[in-house]
This record gives structure tokens, C-alpha cells and sequence, in this order.
């Protein structure tokens, strides 16, 4: 690490240019080659694959995406002759278009279905050629385009669906607020504009760089449309933390007494080597989601983890090449003229952080139990955790998928935006005749709006499968909705096809979002287990101890515990949803849980490995372990609680933007932040360390001979000693 920082200080205008072609070369290409964002995403052993599977056999054209096309008047009728002027030929308009296979149009003979009771609102389902991320963007805006032509004169047009979905613009307009809440925090630490600069040119360097390539990356494998605004926020989070280390290290350096050459080398040697440790957990949790199987998830791990590689290699090369620009400007002008004075800084520990340090010593049991069950109340809420998926009436209020959703639902029932598809290979008159009669039993039970009839898809002398549409009376993401599929396919559909012979499914949309859930529910303990089982074989390579790592193991399940808690208060239970833009209560997004638990993991090995690396220093020395954690707690805790206020302000920037996924994640990862930084690392694992005292630090002699070492930071002996003329300063990297 020595050798790379001091190259890349001393060859800075040639590291500058090279990110400088990275950031330009890769937001061209992605420009040119453009992006492919895709919410789709197939389960292989789900029923509702298997219902789709045999639509695509049977009549590929008839497994394409369903959306509608509603129609809404506030005076008179839809069926009335000058609605139907309008809308009639822009339906035909719309079937000769690329991608779309056919029209079911409600003015055409047995539509009058598709009419709801008042008479004021109407839909035509369009049945696209191909699945929703199949389908190019330009072809779906061609559809929208047309079919919004043909509003006006009281006439209201507009289309919902997942292809039409893809349409969103999504926005990432937390980005700027989050920068701007960052170089507030930064200019309140460092107290210099240039200091306060140099994490952010860091960050956003690295992270337009990232944005460019995941852009090219979609084109290569599917990736969800909101994965752009994922990578930005948890780049530039995680983007401006890791540079707040090494610059406060650096700062550290030059007032000690270190020229800014030797500073940059020692900051990059020291909190470089926890930055890419770091980096490297959080990386090795997003790649651990291909273990679930779920090809969903792969675009946002892939994506995820190639922003947090960005923020790293950024973070050693291109911030010690600036740091040889900036020099000693990074400082405030009374501390550079002090060093020119030849007064060098001898403070290592933060008077406020050290008494309560002391504080904490004096009866550490109460505080840790003090702590932790502040922490349990706040997870009380992860007891009811539902995973789901939001329906389309969660979509900003302006997009034409949201008018859709509130149109339909008030029309003819929140259940018309979901519908379920049944379908079953035939190959009788008679086996149809039983499908129908499935059919009718499912008509019957409560929770279901309207069902039927029954079609027959496919060509004869090949497979065929009837298909009939189902409209549950509730929302696409209710309970009521999920719990009417595992209804249908356990009870109603095996008592009503029993002698048949038929293999009844349930599949469409509503159906693959909620085995999803279910699939993704079921491995998330496996996940969260080998996550937890590698951070403890992580610390305890670092720092050759049982109980520090089995504690941050923990205290990591505590802090995601409390984070999930705080979300599902607010997002399923609508505590104070209206302050944060959320109109509806709903479900938690079923990959939610597996990413925010992924990132908070490395960002809290990140901490972990701060504070305790330092109390482990200072034992190594002294041997007495509670001069060590109070040592340690009162040196970090200030640079700790800065990068924690930092990481708060630009995740919880993000809940300004207008997707609920992006607002779940902001608010997630804000969440578990600020209460892992300030009760758990200041709090809980202090006061553990101090109850369980010289057991913090014990190892057998067999686990300690067969386990490798990991050194976050370097020996003694790689660092430099100062100058001899300048007795007054202290080891090189001890903080101010």
C-alpha cells in the first residue's frame, strides 16, 4: 500500500487524467450503447413459471406481458359514440404497432366486461408479443404515445402494466441533496473548503465512473430499473465515508509533523488498508446473493458491488494524487500556521469521548443492557416483517402507471390492477369442460371479484392449455391477495380438478411476485447465516479472539433487527409515512432485507474494524484491557460518529426521491447507520468490552496455530519514525 500511495502522489497529474478518461470514456459509452433495465425475472421451481412455461409452449404470443389501456370520463359514459370515436380507431392504432399482439378492446362483443359499473370507466388489455424486459423502451413509448393521443374533450387515457412500467423515468434527485448535506458535515469536521472537497471530488469521480459501467452492464445481464439510483446512493455513501477516513488520517499525519508526501503514504498505508477491507465485505456479501439462486438479485449485486470497487480503487489511488494538489490547504489556516510555527498537535484522544469512556467503565453492564434494549424496542416492528412487492399505486403521482392503478381501482376494485391467470394443458373437449368448471368454484370463493370465461390457446395437433383470467377483489399488494393464491392452489383448485385429471396453475404477474416472496423469505435465514459465520471468521483473523467476534456478530444482527424494525413501522405499519412522500402502506420488497442486510454488514465491519483495531493497538501495549477500550473508544469515536452523520445525511437524502424502493432503501440504510454507529460501536460493544475485560482478547493456542492473520493495520516497523527535530510529534497516524 506504501508504494502505491507514494506512486500515485508523486505521479498525481497522470492519476488525475487516467479516472479523469475512465469517467468521460465509460458515461459516453453507456450513452451510446444505452441501457437495458428490466424489472423481470423468472423462478424456475415457482408455479407460476410453470404456468407460464406452458403458455409459451402452447402459444408464445399469449405469454407475452398483459397491460391495460384505461378510459375515464367524468361526464357521461365511456360507451357513449363520441368516447368511442376517439378511443376505437387509436385502439387499432395502437394493434398495428411493433411488440403488441393483440387488443381486447372493451367496446368489442363480450367486452362489455371491461366497462365498469358507473359506465365512467373502461380498460383494453394489450397482450404484447413478448415478456415485459424483452420489449424495447422505444417500442413501449411508441404505445403510450399513441394511445395518450387520443385524450382530451373529458377524455382521459391512460396505461399501467409492468412492460408499461419501464416507461418511468426513474429519478435520482436525492443525489444532489445528499452532496450538499455531505459537504456540510465535512466543512463542520474539517473546517476547510478544500478539506471538505476532497471526499466528494473522490466520490463523485468514482461514482460517475461506476454509473457508467453498470450502464454497459445491463446490456449484458438483467438488471432492475431502479438499479442506477441503488448504485448511487450506496457509492456515494460509501464513497465519501471511505474518504473521510483516509483524509482525517492524513490531516492526522501533517499535524504530527509528516511533510503531506509522507502523510498521504501513512493515511492510504493505515485507514486505506480498513477501507479495502471494507470495500472487500461488502463486496463478498452482495456476491453471496447468487447463493439464493434468484437471478433477480444478480444485477443488483453485480451492480452494487462494481460502486463499491469504484469507491475503493478511487479512494487509494485518485485521493492521494489529489492530496499532492491540495497539500496542506486541506487544514484550516490556524492549524497550517501552527505547523509553520513548528507547533505540532500531541492530543490523541477527544476530552468528550474519553469521559464517557470512563463513564461507561464505571458500571458497564448497565449501559450495555441500557443499550440493548433500547435497540430491542426499536426491532419490535421486525416481528410482523411482511415481504412483498408494492403495486404500481405506490408509483409517483404524476407517472401515467399510478393514474392507471387509482383509475381501475376505482372503477371496478383494487383487484382489476393484479389479475391472476389459471391455466391447465387440455387435451379433450371434456377437459375443457372440467377447466370451466374450475373455474366457476374459483368464482365463488371470497376474495374474488370476477372470473372467466375459459380460452383455449395453442394449435391444434400440438400442446394446447386453457387460460381464464381471475380478478381478486383486494390489492395487488395485500395480505388478503397473497393469501388468496396459497388458498386457490392448496384448497379450491385440488378440491374442485379432483377425478379430471387437470393440472390446474396459478401464474400472471400477482402470482410471480408473491412465490418470490415466498422463495426469497425462506433463504433469507441461510443468507443472513453464512453472512454472519464470514464476518466472525473475518475479526477473527483480524484480532485473534473469540468473544470480539461472536459480539460483532451480535450487534450486527441487533442493528439490522432495529433497521428492518424502523422500516416496517413506517412502510407496512404507515407510521409517519406522510412525512416521507409514502401514500400507501404495503409490504417490505422481498430483496430488501438480503441488500440492506449485505451493506450494513460491511459498513459495520467497517466501524468495528476502527474502533476495535485501535483498542487492540493499545492492548498489545499495555495489557490492560480497560485502558485499551477506553483508549480506543475515545480516539475513533469522533471520526466514527462524523462518517456515521455523513452516511445518515446522504441515505436519508435518498427518501427524497419519488420510487418506494429507493425511499425504503434510504431509509433502511439511514436507519441502521446512525443506530449502529451511536448505540451500538459508542455504546453496547464499549461496554461489553469493559464487563467481559483480558476474556476480549483470549484465543487456544490450537485455533490461534491454524488460523491465518489478518493485518488491517500495518506493523510498526513499515511506518516511518518522525524526524528527530521534531520531538514534540507523535506516531505517525495518531489522531488529533
Amino acid at each position: 500500500m506504501r508504494t502505491l500511495a507514494r506512486w500515485c502522489f508523486t505521479h498525481r497529474r497522470l492519476v488525475l487524467v487516467a479516472w479523469l478518461v475512465a469517467l468521460i470514456g465509460l458515461s459516453a459509452l453507456s450513452r451510446a450503447a444505452g441501457t437495458a433495465y428490466s424489472d423481470s425475472f423468472t423462478l424456475p421451481s415457482a408455479e407460476s413459471t410453470q404456468a407460464l412455461s406452458l403458455l409459451e409452449a402452447a402459444a408464445p404470443k399469449a405469454a407475452g406481458d398483459n397491460d391495460q389501456i384505461v378510459i375515464a370520463v367524468t361526464d357521461g359514459k365511456v360507451t357513449g359514440p363520441a368516447v368511442q370515436s376517439r378511443i376505437t380507431p387509436m385502439l387499432s392504432r395502437v394493434a398495428t404497432l411493433p411488440h403488441v399482439a393483440k387488443i381486447a378492446s372493451p367496446y368489442a362483443p363480450g367486452g362489455a366486461r371491461q366497462v365498469s359499473p358507473s359506465g365512467q370507466v373502461a380498460f383494453a388489455t394489450i397482450t404484447f408479443d413478448e415478456r415485459a424486459n424483452l420489449i424495447p423502451t422505444d417500442a413501449l413509448n411508441k404505445v403510450v404515445d399513441t394511445a395518450k393521443a387520443a385524450a382530451g374533450d373529458g377524455v382521459q387515457v391512460e396505461l399501467g402494466g409492468a412492460a408499461i412500467e419501464q416507461t418511468n423515468k426513474p429519478s435520482i434527485g436525492g443525489v444532489g441533496y445528499g452532496v450538499l448535506a455531505a459537504a456540510v458535515v465535512l466543512f463542520l469536521v474539517f473546517g476547510s473548503l478544500l478539506g471538505m472537497a476532497l471526499p466528494l471530488i473522490t466520490a463523485l469521480v468514482s461514482l460517475g465512473s461506476a454509473l457508467g459501467a453498470i450502464g454497459l452492464l445491463s446490456n449484458a445481464m438483467n438488471m432492475a430499473s431502479f438499479t442506477s439510483q441503488l448504485a448511487s446512493l450506496i457509492g456515494l455513501g460509501v464513497g465519501v465515508d471511505y474518504a473521510l477516513f483516509i483524509v482525517s488520517r492524513y490531516r492526522q499525519g501533517l499535524q504530527a509533523g509528516k511533510s503531506p508526501e509522507e502523510a498521504a503514504v501513512t493515511a492510504v498505508n493505515t485507514s486505506g488498508r480498513a477501507v479495502v477491507f471494507a470495500g472487500i465485505t461488502v463486496c463478498i456479501a452482495l456476491m453471496g446473493m447468487f447463493a439464493l439462486g434468484l437471478n433477480f438479485l444478480y444485477g443488483l449485486a453485480v451492480a452494487s458491488s462494481v460502486a463499491v470497487l469504484f469507491t475503493v480503487a478511487a479512494a487509494i489511488t485518485l485521493l492521494p494524487a489529489l492530496l499532492g494538489f491540495f497539500g496542506t490547504r486541506v487544514l484550516p489556516r490556524r492549524q497550517r500556521r501552527a505547523i509553520t510555527a513548528g507547533t505540532f498537535s500531541t492530543e490523541a484522544e477527544s476530552r468528550r469521548w474519553a469521559a464517557w469512556a470512563t463513564l461507561v467503565r464505571r458500571n458497564p453492564a448497565a449501559y450495555a443492557a441500557a443499550g440493548i434494549a433500547i435497540m430491542a424496542i426499536i426491532a419490535i416492528p421486525f416481528l410482523s416483517l411482511r415481504l412483498g412487492s408494492s403495486d404500481q399505486g405506490n408509483d409517483p403521482s404524476s407517472t401515467t402507471t399510478r393514474k392507471a392503478y387509482d383509475l381501475l381501482a376505482h372503477g371496478f376494485g383494487p383487484g382489476f390492477n393484479g389479475p391472476l391467470q389459471i391455466v391447465a394443458p387440455v387435451q379433450s373437449s371434456a377437459q375443457v369442460t372440467d377447466f370451466n368448471q374450475v373455474i366457476a368454484q374459483i368464482a365463488k370463493q371470497p376474495g374474488v371479484a370476477a372470473a372467466g370465461p375459459g380460452t383455449v390457446v395453442g394449435n391444434s395437433g400440438g400442446p394446447q392449455v386453457a387460460m381464464a383470467i381471475v380478478y381478486p377483489t383486494t390489492a395487488p399488494q395485500d395480505k388478503a391477495t397473497s393469501d388468496l393464491v396459497t388458498h386457490l392452489r392448496s384448497v379450491t383448485i385440488p378440491a374442485a380438478s379432483t377425478g379430471t385429471g387437470l393440472h390446474v396453475l396459478v401464474g400472471g404477474q400477482t402470482a410471480i411476485f408473491d412465490d418470490f416472496s415466498t422463495i426469497i423469505g425462506g433463504k433469507l435465514p441461510l443468507f443472513i447465516g453464512v453472512v454472519v459465520a464470514l464476518s466472525s471468521l473475518l475479526l477473527l483473523a483480524v484480532f485473534r479472539s473469540l468473544v470480539i467476534p461472536a459480539t460483532a456478530a451480535v450487534m450486527n444482527l441487533l442493528s439490522a433487527a432495529a433497521a428492518f424494525g424502523v422500516i416496517t413501522a413506517v412502510f407496512q405499519w404507515g407510521w409517519l409515512d406522510r412525512l416521507i412522500g409514502v401514500d400507501r402502506a404495503g409490504p417490505i420488497e422481498a430483496f430488501l432485507p438480503v441488500m440492506v442486510f449485505a451493506i450494513l454488514f460491511g459498513l459495520s465491519m467497517d466501524y468495528e474494524v476502527f474502533l476495535v483495531s485501535r483498542m487492540h493497538e493499545e492492548w498489545q501495549h499495555s495489557r490492560d484491557n480497560a485502558h485499551a477500550v477506553g483508549h480506543g473508544l475515545a480516539v475513533t469515536a469522533r471520526t466514527i460518529t462524523a462518517a456515521a452523520a455523513i452516511m445518515v445525511l446522504v441515505f436519508g437524502a435518498f427518501i427524497l426521491g419519488g420510487e418506494r424502493v429507493i425511499k425504503l432503501f434510504g431509509l433502511g440504510l439511514a436507519a441502521a447507520v446512525l443506530l449502529d454507529a451511536l448505540i451500538v460501536r459508542s455504546l453496547i460493544v464499549p461496554a461489553l468490552m469493559f464487563a467481559f475485560g483480558r476474556a476480549n482478547w483470549a484465543l487456544p493456542k490450537a485455533l490461534d496455530r491454524i488460523i491465518p492473520r489478518l493485518n488491517v493495520e500495518p506493523g510498526a516497523e513499515e511506518e516511518p519514525q518522525p524526524p528527530a527535530s521534531e520531538p514534540e510529534a507523535l506516531p505517525a497516524g495518531t489522531p488529533s
